[in-house]
């Protein structure tokens, strides 16, 4: 790929972000996930029978036609609009990257938290919490709230932001689609019950692989945010020692990626996250992640909202710095 070709590329992310940032998720435009949830629900019902064995070959099977279909799909819409012409290729893959991204969204999703816990008003906070989570949330205290958006901050500035901002910059549009193909398979079928636990293995498989760099960089980059935000004195974080605590924490996690951004986040912040949740009344007790050295309150939430941006912004930065070193030093060897 050219430098030229490069640079529009990452211009073009640039200005998905600015789209996100403004308009979110508009309920009036038709949404690819949507889509994709449809096709997986529709084919689960058909395919998700029989013996383990065979279960487990659906469930492969639909992973690699929907993973596979969406970036096909993708690419040759792109490719049959820029024949078309140009700019129309550009609006679309424009559009289409901005709804692989959820920075808006999950800073939305977050202050409605936020809202009624500094009104006082716990009922409220527990049914917006209960809109992004999969918890009982009807009994929660207001550190146990907190803790519930924390962690679901942490958890998804990957899937929503870092991780499509990543497969955005190695192949688009249609990769970053993929990808969202892939978080969208696993959140519906990637569960280890009765039901989902043979029919979805290669989802949560792939899930697992497509997750493990983004995790980790953007555990990286929060942590070099919260250096910004507190030498600059935003934040008072801690983010000394914060590094080496994730390291410790992140693999006590149940989930391979999912323990690093919300260990960084644990650490800097000082509060202690994981414990116990209940699932429709059933107990899931998860290791706990950081040092409870403060209590969780309602401040902790919009600290965690602005380590999410500074976590992205720098991703993005670091990116270009990087794709900018490699295009330059593959530009000396030729």
């Amino acid at each position: 790929m050219s430098a030229s070709a490069t640079f529009t590329g990452v211009a073009l992310i640039a200005l998905a972000i600015m789209i996100d940032l403004i308009v979110g998720d508009p309920r009036s435009i038709p949404h690819p996930v949507v889509l994709i949830g449809r096709f997986i629900s529709a084919f689960e019902r058909l395919w998700n029978r029989g013996t383990v064995q065979q279960r487990r070959v659906s469930g492969f099977l639909l992973t690699i036609i929907v993973v596979g279909g969406v970036w096909g799909i993708s690419w040759l819409a792109l490719g049959l609009l820029a024949r078309l012409h140009p700019g129309l290729a550009l609006i679309a893959e424009l559009w289409l990257l901005s709804t692989t991204l959820a920075i808006k969204g999950l800073g939305d999703a977050a202050h409605a938290v936020v809202e009624p816990l500094t009104k006082g008003d716990l009922p409220s906070a527990r049914k917006a919490l209960g809109m992004i989570v999969g918890r009982d949330t009807q009994r929660l205290d207001e550190a146990e709230v907190t803790r519930g958006t924390v962690e679901t901050v942490a958890e998804n500035t990957v899937d929503g932001i870092t991780a499509p901002l990543f497969f955005a910059l190695i192949g688009g549009a249609p990769l970053a689609l993929a990808y969202k193909a892939v978080n969208t398979l696993d959140s519906m079928v990637g569960y280890k019950n009765q039901r989902y636990a043979d029919f979805g293995f290669a989802s949560a498989k792939l899930d697992d692989l497509a997750n493990w760099i983004p995790a980790r960089l953007t555990a990286l980059c929060l942590w070099l945010a919260g250096l910004l935000l507190d030498v600059t004195s935003i934040l008072n974080l801690r983010w000394k020692g914060a590094l080496n605590g994730t390291c410790r924490d992140a693999p006590r996690h149940p989930s391979p990626n999912a323990g690093w951004p919300e260990a960084m986040v644990a650490r800097l912040l000082g509060v202690q996250l994981g414990g116990t949740n209940h699932y429709q009344g059933v107990v899931s007790r998860r290791a706990t992640l950081g040092e409870p050295l403060e209590v969780l309150q309602v401040t902790h939430i919009t600290a965690a909202v602005r380590l999410m941006h500074g976590a992205w912004l720098l991703f993005m930065v670091l990116s270009v710095v990087v794709i900018t070193g490699i295009l330059f030093i593959f530009k000396g060897l030729l």
